[in-house]
């Protein structure tokens, strides 16, 4: 179904100024990546004839905010990785912004999450060693400081590895268009029914992500860690539309240098959620049988879930 006119005008995202490196450090997990060693996919024409959606990773610590860009994107996914913390899957398909970041490293659930996409460009700063190769193989275009050098830079005021920010217009030349967002997500009027709510809060071990309702802004305020999320230019961040999606995550092969365990959030199955919208929230099933799929929210008797237009944010929290 694709989407109506978007409700909000575009903010012009903060303009950075750094010198443009190709000695990038890569702000992975542990090993070296494309960040730091050159490797990565190669740059490859052959990845269809149609725009696919730009998929950014982005770093959640507290050093890395207030964050650039991520307001620009038509889906905003949240998960947990090692230590109990959070990352952002930021997702681009109606809007580019001149500047998108911090940018960090990819984990391996991502390339099961991004397969509902038609081959999208997938930008991140490195990886472990022993994922590279799945990287390789999955149908996606990778793009990191190892072989799109002239599309990132380091960002002044910040340490690294929380400052390093990505052109997206040197690696998508064009936007590309509400098509190239396969989610399976429906916008329309809202369901029938609902709870009346306020705000919802989800809990990681060590991060949280906090999402209070604004009559005055129809909208609902994101805050992340106990703390008012804000734009690089200072706005209060917002989406139209919350899914708290409870999924399975568990053990990955994968550890960090400090030896943590990289958690696997699995998206392909079924389960609950909870969506929320217009100051109400529905609790919702949700199903994806194939990891080409998109994934569908119904109602109990499986009327699709519309959402609001705008943004959308989906929350992966753990299933009881």
């Amino acid at each position: 179904m694709r989407r109506g006119a978007r409700g909000r005008r575009a903010r012009a995202a903060a303009l950075l100024t750094a010198t443009v490196t190709t000695a990038l450090v890569a702000g992975c997990t542990g090993g070296s990546g494309p960040g730091d060693d050159g490797r990565g996919a190669p740059k490859d024409s052959k990845y269809g004839t149609s725009p696919s959606a730009l998929v950014v990773k982005i770093d959640n610590a507290a050093a890395a905010r207030p964050h650039t860009g991520v307001d620009a994107a038509d889906v905003v996914y949240a998960e947990q990785v090692e230590g109990g913390l959070s990352r952002l899957i930021a997702v681009y398909a109606t809007r580019l912004p001149k500047t998108i970041g911090p940018v960090r490293s990819a984990r391996e659930s991502d390339l099961e999450l991004l397969r509902q996409f038609d081959r999208p460009t997938l930008a991140f700063s490195g990886a472990q060693k022993k994922l590279l190769p799945l990287i390789d193989k999955a149908p996606l275009k990778a793009e990191t400081p190892g072989n799109a050098a002239d599309a990132y830079f380091r960002g002044p005021g910040r340490p690294a590895p929380h400052n390093l920010y990505l052109t997206p217009g040197r690696i998508v030349p064009e936007t590309p268009g509400e098509a190239a967002l396969t989610t399976g997500f429906h916008y329309g009027a809202a369901p029938a029914g609902g709870m009346a709510t306020a705000s919802r809060t989800v809990r990681y071990p060590a991060a949280s992500f906090s999402f209070t309702w604004s009559d005055a802004r129809d909208r609902w305020l994101v805050g992340m860690d106990g703390t008012p999320a804000t734009t690089a230019d200072g706005e209060r961040m917002t989406t139209g539309t919350v899914v708290v999606q409870y999924v399975k995550v568990r053990a990955s092969a994968f550890r960090d240098f400090l030896g943590n365990n990289t958690p696997y959030t699995e998206t392909v199955g079924s389960g609950k959620a909870q969506v929320l919208r217009d100051g109400r929230a529905w609790d919702v099933d949700w199903k994806r049988e194939k990891a080409t799929d998109g994934t569908s929210f119904t109602t109990g008797d499986g009327t699709p879930v519309n959402f609001a237009e705008g943004q959308v944010w989906v929350v992966f929290a753990e299933a009881p």
